[in-house]
């Protein structure tokens, strides 16, 4: 976790990348994915081995991101791989 804000109740598994992001409560990061420069909101869980931030043609197929490139990911939304 690099230049990150995690808040109560969440969890990272081993092998996750957190870098510039915000983790609402009760967030999931799965083995192995990789969230950068987004803010996830409560409840949401990042399956193992997904990637957040990477390919942003991919994020904004999926997810709001922004001008600056942050991905916002919604409230309790579901992710997929």
């Amino acid at each position: 976790m690099r230049r990150s804000i995690l808040s109560p109740g969440v969890r990272v598994h081993s092998g996750a990348l957190i870098e510039g992001s915000v983790l609402m409560h009760d967030v999931d990061i799965g083995r192995n994915a990789v969230v950068r420069n987004a803010i996830v909101d409560k409840n949401v869980a990042i399956p193992e081995g997904a990637q957040i931030g990477v390919d942003t043609e991919r994020d904004q197929e999926r997810f709001v991101v922004s001008e600056g490139g942050v991905v916002v990911i919604g409230k309790g939304q579901k992710i997929d791989a």
